[in-house]
């Protein structure tokens, strides 16, 4: 059975007004400090596709444009609008059509960028709270909204050395 506003009458309106902030108000807001470019155009096709859940951790609101945080506490810290990288030796990986490079901070912190997308998109995660692979695989359908201009290489596509 399908719930329509024309099939609810006026009078449970505010009822179902009161029910829905109580559920959407369990958790607080965190606190994400917005990137630079978190008003970028671009950002917003990827805002609307995130998902719900990455892993077992439910997404809570946050205070700033751009930016999305899963789990309480939090799990995951995304912003949108982030300088993109250039060049790096950080590890490279893709996933999903979406290239992320990889910098492990420390080993309770590891940053992910998206590579070759301006602008570009950071995640914060603790590798030993969520996995990077579950993180990876479920933003990579959102982060695939903003364009693509460059790819990760390898090494050996990066020489280019002539042939003897």
């Amino acid at each position: 059975m399908r719930l329509s506003l024309k099939s609810v009458p006026f009078r449970l309106l505010p009822v179902l007004a009161a029910a829905a902030l109580l559920a959407s108000g369990c958790a607080p807001a965190v606190e994400v400090a917005a990137a630079k470019d978190s008003a970028d155009p671009a950002c917003a096709p990827m805002m609307v596709a995130l998902p719900d859940q990455l892993g077992d951790a439910n997404k809570r609101p946050t205070t700033s444009q751009g930016t999305a945080a899963w789990g309480d506490p939090s799990l995951v810290i995304l912003r949108c609008g982030v300088n993109p990288p250039g060049p790096t030796t950080d590890r490279c990986v893709g996933v999903n059509d979406v290239d992320w490079v990889i910098k492990e901070d420390n080993a309770t912190t590891w940053t992910l960028t998206t590579y070759g997308r301006v602008p570009a998109t950071e995640v914060v995660i603790d590798p030993n709270k969520i996995p990077s692979s579950t993180v990876l695989s479920q933003l990579s359908n959102a982060a695939s909204k903003i364009p693509q201009a460059r790819h990760c290489v390898s090494p050996d596509e990066s020489l280019n050395l002539p042939n003897k």
